[in-house]
């Protein structure tokens, strides 16, 4: 990624897909070039929280909302400490934020941190376009760095892809860190970071869990070392048949019947940990209006997504595995993608999307409660 943070407002903008279509429009935020996987989001709210979650990193996020930027950006809403999307598209930025809480606009923020985006283009006709042909690498184009198409084309078809990419270590901390319990402490969760989100250890902190959040590499050993209650796997980007190393280390924690809960990466590996394959969505599953249904209670929720893969897993039938009997506990409306497993042996079940995220707002809370549940019933 090649970057400029000026002239921004006034410079041409060019955004190539692999397969040849592109779209011209109006530089939005950094000026230069970026590349990543074309993605679109269905959210019309929460774009600093998409923009901040570490799931997006190498991808290229298309708002499918037409008017973006409205609240500006603030101090208190972001999911971790820098904006991850290789890239962002927009129809109509907002000239002016208007929100109380604003500190200042979403193009400067794009532009600080160095995101190179692209406005004034038909989002719909984009959208449109992926949902028939599929999420795909994409190049944006501004300023400089534009050429011709045949030149801008054959750079966006070296760029990587993301079957195949192994990209959790890249997001996750480096450094073991602790967030405290909120009040009377009464668990304890190791996490493992595969590209976390802030407001996920805060849910947890407000059952009174203090949290250690853990690397990607951390080992089996040293998840025990903080002699956890329960075990915790995140959210976070790239190809699930890469991540061998949190799939042995799950299938430690399993062994031990420690009480487990993954979300969204995390429901992968534990899907390859009982011997599922993974696959990837089309254009998959982004935004906050994502019909799930909770197969145990019937129960309809309005969930968050971030996922371009998904787990492999028989919906009609409960399946052996290594660890017990296995089924697919929740299952998206949509196209009948699995969203979620459960164990029906061991004190271990994983969600596809994330329950942290206020999309119901509150519909799936209970997740978080119910990992206490299962912590309770272990130490009784």
């Amino acid at each position: 990624m090649t970057i400029s943070t000026r002239g921004a407002a006034k410079a041409p903008a060019v955004l190539v897909l692999e397969d040849g279509r592109s779209f011209r429009g109006r530089a939005y935020g950094a000026v230069g070039e970026t590349f990543g996987e074309a993605v679109f989001s269905t959210g019309m709210t929460g774009y600093q929280e998409t923009l901040t979650d570490p799931s997006y990193h190498r991808q290229v996020v298309v708002m499918t909302a037409p008017h973006v930027g409205n609240t500006g950006v603030n101090d208190e809403d972001p999911e971790s400490k820098q904006i991850w999307v290789a890239g962002y598209v927009v129809r109509d930025p907002a000239r002016v934020p208007s929100n109380w809480r604003s500190r200042r606009s979403l193009d400067e923020e794009l532009v600080s941190q160095g995101v190179v985006g692209i406005s004034g283009i038909d989002t719909r006709a984009l959208t449109r376009h992926l949902r028939e042909r599929g999420a795909m690498r994409v190049g944006i184009f501004s300023g400089n760095a534009i050429a011709d198409e045949g030149t801008l084309l054959a750079r966006v078809r070296q760029a990587p892809e993301m079957n195949g990419a192994d990209l959790s270590a890249e997001v996750a901390t480096k450094e073991t860190y602790v967030v405290p319990a909120i009040g009377t402490k009464k668990f304890t969760v190791a996490a493992i970071d595969l590209g976390i989100k802030g407001m996920t250890p805060h849910r947890m902190a407000e059952r009174g869990i203090e949290v250690h959040v853990l690397p990607a590499t951390a080992t089996l050993d040293e998840v025990y070392a903080v002699q956890p209650d329960g075990v915790f796997f995140s959210n976070g980007p790239g190809d699930p048949s890469t991540a061998d190393h949190p799939v042995s280390v799950m299938q430690g924690v399993l062994e031990r019947k420690t009480p487990l809960f993954g979300i969204c990466f995390g429901n992968q590996i534990l899907g390859r940990a009982l011997g599922f394959g993974t696959y990837k969505l089309k254009y998959g599953h982004r935004g906050i209006n994502q019909p799930v249904q909770d197969r145990s209670t019937g129960k309809v929720e309005v969930t968050a997504h971030n996922h371009g893969f998904a787990v492999d897993a028989p919906l009609d039938k409960v399946s052996d595995t290594a660890y017990g009997r296995a089924e697919v506990s929740h299952v998206c409306l949509n196209d009948q993608v699995v969203e979620g497993l459960q164990l029906l042996d061991r004190p271990a079940f994983s969600v596809q999307y994330h329950p942290e995220a206020a999309a119901g707002p509150h519909d799936a809370a209970y997740l978080f409660d119910r990992f206490v549940s299962l912590m309770e019933g272990q130490r009784a």
